[in-house]
């Protein structure tokens, strides 16, 4: 005898209305209702496959005052949550499909987990990847156990040229989408949160163009509790999921960035399964400007030694903006979904973060020419303890006085109040000191 909850037939009212496509090629043509059972099954299939990531209180509770606990899911081998999706995708393949092969055209997070775990499948795998692909994904994805193959310019190119393989070859051409399949996958996410923090309050979510894990995991956390608040987060600049939610439909027009900053948060809103079950499970969708974004990158690898990107950080970026004031005080488990961040642009987000964080600044000021004056200075900002990252002396295009130089300081200091001390103190001594805003 099967039970069937009141949130399995929100599920059921959800799905009803969705029209059939057949515009993507995936293992099942069709989807089905969402159901419990199928998100445990999911987390039983693939339990050996997969990391049970830890579900850990987070130091940064107290500064934001709220119970904060961190799902890593960045722990996962290839760094993603997507592996869960995948993994339970590839493993429900017909036998004939797993001897012939599958293959995907991106550089995603979605290509690199269906790489790692066909190949440890032992499921022939091709990747398609752009010219312009960073030479650190295609080598990453070629020591997964992938055959890697360069064609094109554009992603378009290499997807064109995947399904073109796929039909010549009989493989099967995998993109990320909406079944029923790999939301179950995802969904498990909802499953180990509910067991590893008790009486929980709230989840939260990154959300964007590709809400599959939300949805998944909503379904999974109202099924056990329906007072366990959803909460999905994406990027002011790119607010695809609220957009296509408030149209009724997966918006098909948006205007999404190509840098890898973003990841799937500025990608197109994939598929209307997700977005229906979104609309009917999720609580509240917010968007948080990239400068949160950037801060929660900084606090979680100082309090936590989490690296972790746009995509993981956005959780605990609607904390820092201030856009969930109704969860002080509660018990709230926020998902970590993503930690491949090339270290390149690292550098740069941290950088960047510090400066939004007040704790890297810049002045000006124009000095006397002689040592004397180079030191006097120096001995301020040893005195109030200011750490020098550079300094720079301009003496040819200066335009005040002869023998004159101008001094450029960049300078490193504890928080918003020591740069704010630091800067009456060099005003008192130099009143023309200019400092450049950020």
């Amino acid at each position: 005898m099967k039970i069937v909850s009141r949130n399995e037939e929100l599920l059921r009212d959800a799905l009803s209305r969705i029209p059939q496509s057949s515009s993507r090629t995936s293992p099942s043509s069709h989807n089905k209702l969402i159901r419990f059972e199928d998100i445990s099954a999911a987390a039983f299939k693939i339990q050996c496959g997969v990391q049970k990531t830890p579900c850990m209180y987070s130091r940064l509770s107290k500064q934001y005052g709220v119970d904060i606990y961190l799902k890593k899911e960045f722990l996962q081998y290839t760094g993603s949550v997507k592996e869960r999706g995948v993994l339970y995708l590839l493993t429900s393949l017909p036998q004939d499909q797993q001897r012939k092969g599958v293959i995907v055209a991106s550089d995603s997070n979605f290509s690199m987990a269906v790489a790692y775990h066909a190949s440890e499948l032992r499921i022939p795998v091709f990747v398609i990847m752009s010219t312009s692909t960073s030479p650190a994904r295609v080598k990453m994805c070629r020591e997964y156990g992938a055959m890697v193959i360069s064609y094109g310019t554009t992603a378009k190119d290499s997807q064109t040229h995947a399904r073109r393989l796929a039909q010549e070859n009989g493989y099967l051409y995998l993109e990320e989408e909406d079944s029923a399949v790999y939301l179950s996958g995802l969904g498990t996410v909802g499953l180990e949160v509910y067991e590893q923090v008790p009486k929980l309050d709230a989840v939260i979510f990154p959300a964007g163009g590709h809400c599959g894990l939300l949805a998944g995991s909503a379904a999974a956390l109202k099924h056990l509790n329906p007072l366990i608040s959803v909460i999905g987060v994406e990027s002011e600049s790119f607010p695809v999921l609220q957009q296509s939610l408030k149209a009724g439909h997966p918006t098909e027009e948006q205007a999404c960035s190509n840098h890898h900053f973003y990841g799937d948060v500025s990608g197109l809103c994939f598929g209307s399964n997700s977005l229906q079950l979104t609309g009917k499970l999720v609580d509240k969708v917010v968007a948080v400007r990239e400068e949160d974004v950037l801060i929660s990158m900084l606090r979680l690898l100082e309090y936590e030694r989490a690296t972790v990107d746009a995509e993981g950080a956005i959780g605990l970026a609607a904390l820092v903006a201030g856009k969930l004031p109704e969860l002080k005080g509660k018990r709230v488990a926020i998902i970590l979904c993503s930690g491949n961040l090339e270290l390149q642009l690292l550098q740069q987000c941290i950088a960047r973060a510090l400066t939004l964080d007040n704790r890297v600044c810049r002045f000006s000021l124009v000095l006397s020419d002689c040592p004397a004056d180079i030191s006097k200075l120096l001995e301020i900002l040893a005195r109030e303890e200011a750490r020098v990252l550079d300094i720079k002396q301009e003496r040819t295009f200066v335009t005040s006085e002869l023998f004159t130089v101008e001094v450029t300081c960049t300078v490193e200091t504890r928080d918003k109040i020591h740069t704010a001390q630091l800067r009456n103190a060099l005003l008192e001594r130099y009143p023309t000191a200019a400092w450049t805003e950020r």
